[in-house]
């Protein structure tokens, strides 16, 4: 017996003037389902949300619900009255159990005893319960408090997180999600992850987050050239069974390749001798054509860059402290940037991030210490707010404003509209109005205005909000090669893992607290913290009346790693490979009889080497024996 869908799609259509979107697209979902629509920006995933959820109309196509089916809508931009307290936006559901929290919540809040006992008993009467405490757990979790300001007095983000809190709380039975990440921190987004994993709610969503992809869900509907294909796994799953439908379709194209060229030259004979010939050869001609002509082969980022080269002055900030309203956000930061420095910046939202960049850049002044840029410094600042383009301006013109084109290595250069291309603007597109642009593709465009700059120094604050996984991909390989200084604000944890090697960490007792490695490792050392601060506890408690424990000698092996001492042994492996590959190059070179002039300096080089090594091997060897 087959699966029973309790959401049904099909053969959904859109356009836009000449420009189809889609076309033909049927799918369901089951019980308990959790889906995910992954596609390029412009191709039309929220465009299919909203035609789905009826806040925009489809061409064609039909939805089909299970009877009493409850769903809800996180929109990228959700509707609100902004005369309206949180609370009541929260509890504006028509579902008798939100109603009856509601009415309790304002009940709890006021002196008419009456009142309070009438909304308690339609508490119970609507098992209302189970809905309040899930709206403590959310609204907790998402910070949100003081329920009763009003909805135009918060910001963005804020007006994000509650519609976000008031779809979960009312836990519908199938809840759709558009980039539900964005404006959330790094520790909500993990909370968030957890919470819909566990969850029985059937979901479909569309987001960037690739960690959240593979751990919350177990289908992905992959939207490509107007065809929708479904993967019945994870990210990882999909990644993998992805590949093999492009090589099955390159050797398609290939194939039929072959064939067009054998009926090209059919189709060009003279038409005397075509005569009599049938009518639905021809017609195959142009379906092999079309098939032959397909374009699939995605663009290779690996771009060697050449930027303003870096002196040996970067950046300095001496006791730097910032905040606002005598309310300090962070102080006694002090640090010496060094060439090729890669760091990722976390916090909670409002803890200075933004601020400490605008400070980096000298766009503001700190309340206290100093920031001292060295000359030969050129920022590249992509703002999360993105870009605004003047009215009427197009693609190519926003990239020339910039330069007509970038420097490589070794004199090459790349030109703007080759740029574009890589960056997933087809030549199609360059005359294209930037009005006529989706957000995640406007925002694409601000990061190609700011790397065309060719600065030495990046610096992206929220770069991955609103931008595709493929754009992602681009934009990691892009800057894994880019050999200035990095600093990055995100909360995207796999976009931060594969680019930072250092982590900064604000909102914690108006300190800038630092970790080396990065967005993981960072989780795991506050992990180490926690637990051993636990375990601090639990032996304060034991010893509690008694006198102290002797402490452990110097060289108590027993003790386990701390955090950084792990770091440094999982670093001390490749280490040491690469000082042993070293070793047998310049061995290599002593043995091959070189000049003698250049005996001496190679027995140096060799013996620093060796002696590199030897402490590599018998710090690993300690820290091997402390090892779990």
């Amino acid at each position: 017996m087959g699966t029973i869908n309790v959401f049904s799609a099909e053969n959904l259509a859109k356009r836009y003037g000449e420009r189809l979107l889609f076309e033909g697209l049927t799918f369901g979902l089951s019980r308990g389902q959790k889906c995910a629509i992954v596609a390029k920006n412009g191709t039309g995933k929220t465009t299919l949300l909203n035609g789905i959820c009826g806040t925009e109309p489809l061409d064609d196509g039909r939805i089909s619900l299970d009877a009493g089916t409850h769903w809800s809508y996180l929109q990228q931009d959700p509707k609100y009255d902004g005369h309206q307290s949180i609370l009541d936006h929260l509890y504006a559901s028509d579902m008798a159990a939100v109603q009856a929290m509601r009415t309790y919540a304002s009940a709890s809040g006021g002196t008419d005893d009456a009142a309070l006992q009438a909304a308690y008993e339609g508490m119970d009467l609507h098992n209302a319960w189970d809905f309040e405490a899930r709206a403590k757990e959310v609204l907790g979790r998402l910070n949100l408090h003081n329920l009763s300001r009003t909805m135009n007095t918060l910001s963005g983000g804020e007006r994000r997180r509650i519609a976000l809190a008031r779809v979960l709380i009312e836990e519908p039975d199938i809840l759709f999600l558009d980039e539900p990440t964005n404006h959330l921190d790094l520790d909500m987004i993990q909370w968030l992850e957890r919470y819909l994993a566990q969850s029985k709610m059937t979901i479909l969503m569309i987001t960037h987050d690739r960690y959240f992809l593979e751990n919350v869900c177990d289908t992905i509907l992959e939207l490509d050239d107007q065809t929708l294909y479904k993967y019945k796994g994870n990210y990882s799953y999909y990644l993998e069974k992805r590949e093999e439908r492009k090589e099955n379709a390159l050797a398609h194209r290939t194939k039929a390749r072959g064939i067009f060229k054998r009926e090209l030259e059919w189709m060009r004979s003279t038409p005397s001798a075509r005569t009599g010939k049938s009518k639905s050869r021809i017609e195959r001609f142009y379906e092999i054509k079309k098939a032959a002509k397909k374009r699939l082969e995605e663009d290779d980022m690996a771009l060697r860059l050449n930027p303003h080269r870096l002196g040996g002055k970067i950046i300095e900030l001496h006791k730097v402290a910032h905040g606002y309203d005598g309310e300090v956000l962070f102080e006694n930061l002090t640090h010496h940037f060094k060439r090729g420095e890669r760091i990722g910046i976390v916090g909670h939202n409002g803890s200075g991030k933004s601020t400490l960049l605008d400070l980096i850049t000298q766009g503001g002044k700190p309340l206290r210490g100093k920031v001292v840029v060295g000359e030969t410094v050129v920022f590249g600042h992509y703002h999360q707010s993105g870009a605004n383009f003047p009215e009427g301006q197009r693609i190519i013109e926003a990239v020339y404003e910039i330069a007509e084109f970038m420097p490589l290595e070794k004199g090459q250069k790349i030109t703007a509209a080759q740029l574009l291309e890589r960056f997933l603007f087809p030549r199609s597109m360059h005359h294209q109005l930037i009005s006529t642009l989706s957000g995640g593709e406007r925002k694409r465009l601000h990061l190609l205005q700011v790397l065309m700059a060719n600065p030495n120094f990046l610096i992206l604050d929220e770069p991955t909000n609103d931008l595709d996984i493929y754009t992602l991909q681009i934009l990691e390989e892009f800057l894994l090669d880019f050999p200035g200084c990095l600093i990055v604000v995100s909360h995207d944890r796999y976009f931060m893992d594969r680019l930072v090697e250092h982590i900064w960490v604000l909102g914690t007792r108006n300190e800038v607290r630092s970790f080396p490695g990065n967005y993981s490792q960072y989780r795991l050392a506050l992990a180490d913290e926690k637990r051993q601060a636990q375990e601090q506890r639990d032996a304060d408690q034991t010893d509690a009346g008694s006198s102290a424990a002797p402490s452990p000698p110097k060289n108590d092996y027993s003790k386990r790693l701390s955090f950084k001492e792990k770091f440094e042994f999982e670093q001390l492996e490749g280490k040491m490979a690469e000082l042993e590959k070293k070793k047998e190059a310049l061995t290599e070179k002593l043995y091959a009889n070189p000049d003698p002039a250049e005996l001496q300096a190679l027995g140096e080089e060799l013996h620093q080497v060796t002696t590199a090594l030897e402490e590599a091997e018998n710090r690993w060897l300690e820290l091997s024996e402390r090892a779990e």
